[in-house]
């Protein structure tokens, strides 16, 4: 009974960090420019991964002529 005391005592203490690791960690945007183009390149890029990997773009095309290779890359 001890151990099992112990062990949930141990699972609630890995609880209570990491929400206090959550709660703590910085949550404010990139605000230099370097890193606003990171973001705006991995949301246009996210934007277009998902138009290209849809469900109908990929079971109702012949697996060579998705969006992805059908456009030029940058």
């Amino acid at each position: 009974m001890g151990s099992l005391l112990v062990m949930f005592g141990v699972f609630g203490a890995v609880a209570v960090l990491l929400i206090v690791v959550v709660l703590r960690r910085d949550r404010r945007r990139t605000h230099h420019a370097e890193g606003l183009l990171i973001e705006q390149e991995a949301r246009l890029r996210a934007q277009a991964d998902k138009v290209s990997f849809n469900s109908l773009a990929v079971h109702n095309s012949v697996p060579t002529m998705t969006d992805s290779q059908r456009r030029a890359r940058p």
